[in-house]
């Protein structure tokens, strides 16, 4: 029988290696315009969805946990006009999410409660908060990708 901490662990690491496959099944038939267009006025492009969700996962658990010393620009996620390719971007993604789930399976019972702080991390007390707040965040915009896709298909998007 699996201790709680393992199986909090196994349960974080897995919904988040899930969750990278989703958004990756759907970036793969997006063309570069699709992955970086944004197709309402309020929201973000695919493309910059998974910018933030790499410099989240590398700063808040990679920085502040694994001590990578990645050092984040928020605001650029959202406006990257350098854009680099999908394939990149959907490689670094993965890469922050391989680190994300090396470092929650690392953790020992006694990890899981010990205080967290972080910028932005506002009423975070301990690391499980932090990483089950990064495990629901991504699901938020893995679902805002899956509307985009939604979007773009709608509009005539052939994919």
């Amino acid at each position: 029988m699996e201790s709680l901490p393992t199986t909090v662990a196994e349960g974080l690491a897995a919904r988040l290696e899930e969750l990278t496959n989703t958004a990756k099944s759907l970036a793969q038939p997006l063309s570069e315009e699709q992955f970086w267009s944004r197709p309402f006025p309020f929201g973000n492009s695919f493309g910059h969805l998974a910018l933030h969700l790499t410099g989240n996962l590398n700063y808040y658990i990679g920085a502040e946990m694994a001590g990578t010393g990645y050092v984040r620009d928020r605001p650029r996620e959202f406006s990257e006009t350098a854009r680099p390719g999908k394939e990149e971007t959907m490689r670094r993604l993965q890469e922050a999410v391989e680190l994300t789930a090396r470092t929650i399976r690392a953790q020992s019972e006694s990890d899981w409660s010990k205080d967290y702080t972080a910028s932005g991390a506002l009423k975070v007390k301990n690391r499980f908060q932090m990483m089950l707040r990064c495990t629901s965040h991504f699901d938020h915009h893995v679902g805002q990708m899956q509307y985009l896709c939604f979007a773009l298909a709608k509009a005539g998007g052939d994919f």
